[in-house]
């Protein structure tokens, strides 16, 4: 099962030279590494427990507030799967916000999938690293045009993989990347 996480406004990044993915066209990875978020967000604590904004009206105002260009953005919704793989212990463990931060998501009335994306999160708060991005996996494992996997059970299988393991440390979250207008 899927749960709603949040929202983020990102400004994508076309495919960099070094990432030698043909398909790949533009990074739509959680991760901020390349695709970077629309600002440093975190001091304002305005975020929820997944550390990712509960509705597109706080990310506008952060904007509007911040003098950002709305235009070099694209709203970004996500969802994770209910566990997290252990590599350490390869095993699934449930997931939970962080208690302190209030969250409440809004689920998007209209929203395009665009694909699965495994995500390190070490200090089980904020998202770290794609691996299909941040680590060039991409090169080796087929993605789409948005440098992500086009199936759960992939996306899945791929958190318990070695080769996964050998890029960045875990553990490793499943998340499904939508866009919304």
């Amino acid at each position: 099962m899927m749960i709603p996480i949040g929202y983020m406004l990102k400004k994508v990044a076309q495919r960099p030279d070094w990432l030698k993915a043909p398909d790949v066209h533009s990074i739509y990875s959680l991760s901020g590494c390349i695709s970077e978020n629309f600002l440093d967000y975190i001091p304002l604590w305005r975020h929820n427990g997944w550390w990712l904004f509960d509705d597109p009206s706080t990310l506008q105002a952060l904007v509007i507030e911040n003098h950002l260009m709305p235009d070099d953005l694209t709203m970004f919704y996500f969802e994770a799967f209910e566990r997290e793989y252990d590599a350490d212990k390869r095993s699934w463990k449930p997931i939970v916000p962080e208690a302190d931060f209030p969250t409440n998501v809004k689920i998007p009335a209209c929203k395009s999938l665009r694909g699965y994306d495994v995500v390190t999160f070490t200090v089980r708060t904020s998202p770290e690293c794609s691996p299909l991005s941040c680590n060039s996996l991409a090169d080796t494992v087929p993605t789409n045009q948005y440098c992500l996997l086009d199936d759960f059970q992939v996306a899945h299988d791929l958190a318990e993989q070695r080769r996964l393991h050998d890029c960045e440390p875990g553990p490793y979250r499943v998340i499904s990347v939508y866009t919304v207008p």
